[in-house]
């Protein structure tokens, strides 16, 4: 999985949201602590383990 790609997608706003499944929620996170733009990103956990990332929303 190109996870580089998802996040700049997420971080540009080509994509409303991405969803991780638990098993694949730590290598996510191992490119998310990587990427340059990570501070435009945020998750929201959901029940079963789920997390849901899209795009921070700034009181610009």
């Amino acid at each position: 999985m190109d996870y580089q790609k998802i996040l700049e997608q997420l971080a540009d706003g080509e994509l409303d949201h991405y969803e991780v499944d638990p098993q694949n929620a730590f290598e996510f996170q191992s490119a998310l602590r990587s990427f340059g733009k990570r501070q435009n990103i945020t998750g929201k956990a959901l029940r079963g383990g789920k997390i849901i990332y899209s795009q921070s929303k700034t009181g610009v």
